[in-house]
């Protein structure tokens, strides 16, 4: 198959300039900023139960304005995503406060900063869906978010060496303030489109091919956040070198999926992703002391990111609500994601390398059967698309043998 063959419908750069600047820049500003303040939170040396309640006030805030905020966005989107970029330059700036504040302040603070997290996150998405075509959103959306891991990685770790927390915050929010220019480029083309229809999110939530893809995502996002605490505990100094390699390759990987999602088709992708990660717990469980299963657990995590970030975090979502306002449909699939960061926060503090073998154990086994709803998911790349591609590169190979033994 021929690269080209999946934009027989290109997509102008003009036309899709302003949702990828927004989305790249709320992306970028979105990992770090939780990095960022998971970082400085941690590092106050606070009792457990305040600690506790600031991330669960963060992640609260996140989830719950994710809900409220893409239920508002649709209607009038370019002047409620300018002033949620704008609010959250302000609170990334405020937040450089955190140090030298008293703990109630510190708790309205990771509340606030939530909120300006999750409130213009799914409609972002949505706007990036609405840019693109299902045959090719997969591989827009693999670009996409391989360049936001890269550019995540250039800027977070000078931001790590310089082990200085107000400038990390003063950083992130001039980053974040950039993201305004993406609206001097829009020319009105942010706006949703007149034609979308609104969705209640009961509706939403009572599709069948919605739930058999929201089952194992929400499998994967509680394995992937229970099991982080007890993988720094195993792997030690590890840890972070693992991490810092798993941004680079996933960035190559996400490419490699979002490819692959528009060739083949989403679930395909996503069962693919599933059985890495599967394999690579089960492994753990095993060999665990083991440094050479530190590695091929790095490899093979980043192969199974690569494929869900072009899959759950872009594409799929999208493609579910067909005609209909995309805005929910993304906070519906980046809910479990969102809260389910309070897991390595609350559970970091009672678990140890003693409990690692059940514990992947037990990860494997709940990553295996996440599959079994995704059989029973209709394919939302359109097989007609498949079945076309497909024949176009039979006569494109039948005409070279015909040319060459002319």
């Amino acid at each position: 198959m021929h690269f080209s063959a999946l934009f027989e419908r290109r997509i102008a750069w003009r036309e899709f300039a302003p949702s990828f600047g927004v989305v790249f820049n709320s992306l970028v500003w979105y990992i770090l900023i939780s990095a960022v303040f998971n970082n400085v939170i941690n590092s106050l040396s606070l009792p457990l139960q305040e600690t506790l309640m600031m991330f669960f006030l963060h992640y609260a805030g996140v989830a719950c304005s994710a809900v409220v905020g893409a239920a508002f966005f649709s209607r009038a989107r370019k002047t409620y995503l300018m002033t949620w970029i704008a609010a959250g330059a302000l609170m990334t700036a405020l937040s450089a406060t955190i140090v030298h504040n008293s703990t109630p302040v510190n708790m309205g603070l990771s509340l606030l900063l939530g909120i300006s997290i999750g409130t213009g996150l799914p409609s972002s998405l949505a706007l990036f869906a609405d840019s693109t075509f299902i045959e090719n959103r997969g591989t827009y959306g693999g670009v996409t978010y391989a360049a936001v891991g890269f550019t995540a990685l250039a800027i977070g770790l000078p931001i790590n060496m310089l082990n200085n927390a107000v400038l990390a915050f003063a950083i992130l929010a001039i980053w974040r303030t950039c993201g305004l220019g993406a609206f001097f480029l829009s020319h009105g083309r942010i706006e949703n489109p007149p034609d979308r229809r609104h969705v209640a999110y009961g509706s939403i939530l009572r599709r069948r091919d919605v739930v058999l893809y929201l089952i194992p995502w929400i499998m994967f996002s509680l394995v992937n956040f229970a099991e982080a605490p007890i993988l720094k505990a195993v792997l030690g100094g590890f840890y972070d070198f693992a991490g810092l390699v798993e941004v680079a390759l996933s960035g190559v990987f996400v490419l490699l999926g979002g490819f692959l999602a528009d060739l083949t088709g989403r679930k395909r992708v996503v069962i693919t992703g599933f059985i890495m990660l599967g394999i690579e717990y089960a492994m753990l469980s095993l060999l665990s002391g083991i440094p050479i299963s530190w590695y091929v657990y790095t490899v093979l995590d980043s192969f199974a990111w690569g494929m869900f970030a072009s899959v759950f975090f872009m594409t799929l979502w999208g493609d579910l609500a067909e005609s209909n306002q995309k805005d929910k449909y993304y906070a519906v699939g980046g809910l479990p994601y969102l809260f389910a960061g309070l897991l390595p926060v609350a559970l970091e503090p009672f678990v140890g390398v003693n409990q690692a073998g059940t514990a992947f154990s037990l990860a494997s086994f709940f990553l295996f059967v996440a599959v079994l709803p995704l059989m029973y998911a209709p394919e939302t790349l359109p097989e007609k698309r498949i079945r076309e591609r497909e024949l176009k590169e039979y006569v494109e190979k039948a005409k070279k043998a015909k040319e060459k033994y002319a």
